[in-house]
């Protein structure tokens, strides 16, 4: 499991924030390094790590962590 770099709790946040708060931490981040993203927001599940892919970032791990809250892992600018 890569190590995470940068940790961003956006539990309370929905859509499309969820991914807009995501991208802009990615964008302050270097090439290589991992985000964990906390969410509460069950569609933020589906849509972040989708949003993010199509921006060119690898998404290695996506987990539920407890009854509401998941985390996803992502690695910026990794290409699949």
């Amino acid at each position: 499991m890569a190590e995470c770099n940068e940790l961003l709790n956006i539990k309370g946040e929905i859509c499309p924030f969820t991914f807009v708060r995501s991208k802009l931490a990615l964008e302050k981040m270097k090439k290589g390094e991992v985000l964990k993203v906390i969410v509460d927001y069950e569609p933020a599940i589906r849509n972040v790590p989708r949003s993010l892919e199509e921006q060119g970032h690898k998404v290695l791990s996506i987990n539920k962590i407890n009854d509401t809250d998941y985390e996803i892992i992502v690695e910026k600018d990794g290409k699949k």
